[in-house]
């Protein structure tokens, strides 16, 4: 079986007839006859059943005709990638991420991307709740967790950067209450909670640390007057001198920079918000996609907020 083979029986199956699939594939009706017949010739078996109203595919037709779809997809993904190698990435890109990094980070590597890939269009929505991609029609997703409810084979996932969430107060709570010098004082002082992205149930006040050097765990069961589902509230609040958060490092990394907010107990964090690509299961992935995802992983490799948090001049302070 060729191409052609595969084209005349999904043609004769969706149309229903000879004449029918003739007219579609432009085809004299004697011709469709002819070749149908020396292709179930060929195979042995009878792929359609014909009466004097409709033609109907056999059991071993139908079992030919769904091969057929996917091989048929499978030639026009090819042509598609060797279209896109000998021509300049064109097309569009719709991805999604969460507002605040999806702001502070993907927004300006994107903008790069497509300036280097100018017939690029790039479509990016901020949400804080993961939408259903391929139903929706996104391509993917940068995000700070990645999928554990969702089969693999529906998902494809690459991390693209680590994160860690980091303990953090602002210099006139630490001297007004003193600085933490173990997690279990944590349990005595003012914990800015964040009530965010969790399933039903979850214990938001309840922070799980890991020490860096030897990776050891620690839940701490915090408290604080003050608790909001929005992480940009929590963090205005610890500014403020309110309390002591817990909030990620490429959020926060000008304001430890610049001093208004001092790490606290910095050999231990929160490491369960690593930054990843996630993007529904395909085939054959678009060369524009593939080319997106390696220019991420390359931008955020070497996590970039953290030589923010190291060098950032005094007073800087990004945008809110």
């Amino acid at each position: 079986m060729d191409r052609a083979d595969l084209e005349l029986v999904l043609a004769i199956r969706d149309h229903g007839s000879l004449s029918g699939a003739a007219g579609a594939l432009g085809l004299a009706a004697p011709a469709v006859t002819k070749r149908l017949a020396s292709l179930e010739s060929h195979l042995g078996v009878r792929l359609f059943q014909r009466t004097t109203r409709r033609v109907s595919a056999t059991g071993e037709g139908e079992a030919i005709c769904e091969r057929a779809q996917h091989l048929l997809r499978g030639f026009q993904d090819l042509e598609a990638e060797l279209q896109e190698r000998q021509t300049e990435p064109a097309g569009v890109i719709r991805l999604v991420s969460t507002f605040g990094f999806g702001r502070q980070w993907v927004a300006p590597a994107l903008a790069s991307f497509q300036q280097k890939y100018p017939r690029l269009s790039v479509q990016l929505q901020l949400t804080e709740q993961l939408p259903e991609l391929g139903a929706q029609g996104f391509d993917g997703s940068v995000w700070l967790w990645s999928v554990q409810d969702r089969p693999a084979t529906q998902w494809v996932s690459r991390r693209l950067a680590r994160n860690q969430r980091v303990l953090a107060a602002a210099p006139a709570y630490l001297r007004e209450h003193g600085v933490p010098t173990a997690p279990q004082d944590l349990v005595q002082h003012a914990c800015l909670v964040v009530r965010e992205n969790g399933p039903p149930g979850q214990r938001f006040d309840t922070w799980q640390l890991q020490k860096e050097r030897d990776r050891t765990a620690l839940r701490v069961l915090v408290s604080g007057p003050l608790s909001s589902n929005s992480g940009e509230v929590v963090r205005d609040w610890c500014l403020a001198g309110r309390g002591l958060m817990l909030r990620s490092l490429w959020d926060i990394a000008p304001d430890l920079a610049s001093g208004r907010l001092v790490r606290v107990l910095p050999a231990w964090a929160m490491v369960d918000a690593d930054i990843h690509w996630l993007a529904p299961f395909r085939p054959q992935v678009p060369r524009r996609i593939r080319l997106l995802v390696d220019f991420l992983a390359e931008q955020f490799r070497t996590e970039p907020w953290k030589a923010i948090s190291r060098s950032a001049p005094p007073g800087s302070r990004r945008t809110r």
